[in-house]
């Protein structure tokens, strides 16, 4: 029998007939090709550690666990560039490719880890151990950091330590002493009963996990329970001919399922609405407090309103408009009594994401809302539950804060909201567009007469008037539908008679005060996209 050759707490995998997969044995009882277990070992016990970290959360850390402070420390660190390449390609999933991505790095110096470890001892523990130092930093930079979070960082880079020079000393047992011998079970059972052993907990725990952490396991029941008020101010109701009628539009009102998600939270933040406190400080001559049934008891205003990211795209699909329910803020500002010289609201989440916003566009006469409903009701998790801001008018970056946990009155000179230092605008208020939503891009349509449809929005100043062109020809004038207020999208329909051939379409709006939309293409960095929505249409006969 050869004898397998040592160094360095491992074993040389040069001798003739190591060429498969590991986990399989040598001619003489070793594994073959060891580094690949031992990479197996890192990934394991990497994945295991953080696995056991997020369900410990779910009991000691409901609003941060290790991943999900990574997680958030890498959304911030990221340039503007690249969050809006998420955005583009992945839409309302880049939490999910995120995480994806996260996984991979994460396996991958796992992998890294355990080969380290293996061929020299420590040295992989050591990769380990900066891993948590990392996860440690990140916990300690955010918002929702704790006693608890801290503790269970520390905890995730131990056991996962552990794990992984456990697992490399049952493989180095098995290389060693490929035959000899072992209480309970043979060294080889005994490295892959371990390695399969902790895969499983990884899987399950990671399924579990899932399931259990974040603001679903804490705020979903409190949700449940809440009773929303009559509103003191009931929405206006929707004009009977505010729907275009055409086959395959977007609805009116967005359904909160449907409802697009963009922000920096990897998890829904965990916001127990019995113990929220909205907190108005800064430049007032009085600071308020406001709890959750304080701001219930209040004559609460009921209107539909259309909100935008700043990364939509002409033509896209990141808008909505949907029917809130909340309290002026107008009114809660007066409480608290802006001092002079005071021209912005620097709004925070309980994320610590923040948003500035115009003092004087929360002041005015305009629906701007402390929601906390949603379509008739309670808001959804992921859009702020228990309470958030709308704002109409406004891209969200620089008012739409959900799980809104404090007001600062100050000035745009003295405070910056979180997207200001990454390469974006102020002020972000939003542009006249407008977008074709049927027939679909590319689509192929019988000659005769053609439906297009869509729908066009100037917040807070209302459309006057949609128009679409064929090929750069000229303007036709849509019908345009009844608004449900100027502060809400329009739908648009137009029939065109058309003949085969290959037809560009693109339209336009035009402001209730005779201002048309921008037609210059320009992207969304640096206060939202203008050009016209462009689409290709085929005509058959």
């Amino acid at each position: 029998m050869r004898i397998p050759r040592t160094y360095a707490g491992g074993v040389s995998s040069s001798e003739p007939g190591q060429a498969t997969p590991s986990g399989q044995a040598t001619h003489d009882g070793g594994p073959r090709h060891p580094p690949r277990a031992a990479a197996a070992a890192g990934v394991v016990a990497v994945g295991s550690a953080a696995v056991l970290g997020e369900l410990l959360a779910g009991f000691f850390s409901p609003s941060l666990s290790p991943v999900t402070a990574v997680g958030g420390a890498v959304i911030d660190a990221v340039p503007p560039g690249v969050k809006d390449w998420a955005v583009a390609a992945f839409g309302t999933a880049d939490k999910a490719a995120l995480l994806v991505g996260m996984g991979l790095v994460m396996a991958a110096l796992a992998a890294l880890a355990g080969i380290l470890e293996y061929r020299k001892r420590f040295a992989g523990a050591a990769l380990t151990g900066i891993f948590g130092t990392v996860g440690l930093a990140a916990v300690l930079t955010r918002a929702q950091a704790s006693a608890n979070a801290a503790v269970l960082a520390v905890l995730t880079a131990v056991v996962a330590v552990l794990l992984l020079r456990f697992l490399i000393r049952r493989l180095q047992e098995w290389e060693t002493h490929p035959l000899e011998p072992a209480p309970g079970a043979p060294p080889r059972r005994r490295f892959l009963q371990a390695l399969a052993g902790g895969a499983v907990f990884t899987a399950a725990g990671g399924l579990l996990a899932g399931l259990w952490r974040g603001a679903a396991a804490v705020a979903s029941e409190a949700r449940s329970r809440v009773t929303l008020p009559v509103p003191a101010s009931p929405a206006p109701a929707i004009p009977g001919d505010a729907e275009a009628g055409v086959d395959g539009m977007q609805p009116l009102v967005t359904p909160n399922k449907d409802f697009y998600r963009i922000d920096t939270a990897l998890t829904v933040p965990a916001v127990d609405p019995a113990t929220w406190v909205l907190k108005v400080t800064g430049l007032v001559d009085r600071e308020v407090e406001l709890t959750f049934a304080d701001l219930l008891a209040k004559p609460l205003t009921e209107r539909h309103i259309t909100i935008a990211c700043v990364s939509n795209n002409v033509g896209g699909d990141l808008i909505g408009n949907a029917r809130w329910l909340g309290w002026p803020v107008r009114e809660l500002l007066a409480l608290a009594g802006p001092r002079t010289g005071a021209d912005m609201v620097l709004s925070r989440s309980a994320d610590g994401w923040t948003a500035g916003t115009p003092l004087e566009v929360l002041s005015d006469g305009r629906d701007a809302l402390l929601a906390v409903a949603m379509n008739g009701e309670p808001l959804p998790l992921e859009h702020g539950f228990p309470v958030r801001l709308v704002v109409p008018g406004l891209y969200g970056y620089v008012s739409a804060t959900k799980w809104v946990t404090e007001l600062k009155v100050t000035r745009f000179a003295d405070d910056v909201a979180y997207w200001t230092p990454r390469g974006w605008s102020e002020r972000g208020p939003i542009k006249t567009s407008s977008r074709i939503d049927v027939p679909r891009p590319g689509r192929q349509m019988k000659a005769g007469t053609v439906m297009f449809g869509g729908v066009a929005w100037a917040q807070h100043t209302g459309i006057g008037t949609v128009e679409l062109r064929l090929n750069r020809g000229p303007w036709r004038q849509a019908d345009l539908a009844q608004g449900i207020s100027v502060d809400t999208w329009y739908q648009w329909k137009l029939g065109v008679e058309l003949t085969e051939g290959q037809y560009e379409v693109q339209v336009r709006a035009t402001d209730l005060a005779g201002r048309a939309q921008d037609e210059r293409s320009r992207p969304v960095v640096p206060d939202g996209a203008t050009g016209l929505h462009t689409i290709r249409v085929d005509v058959t006969p």
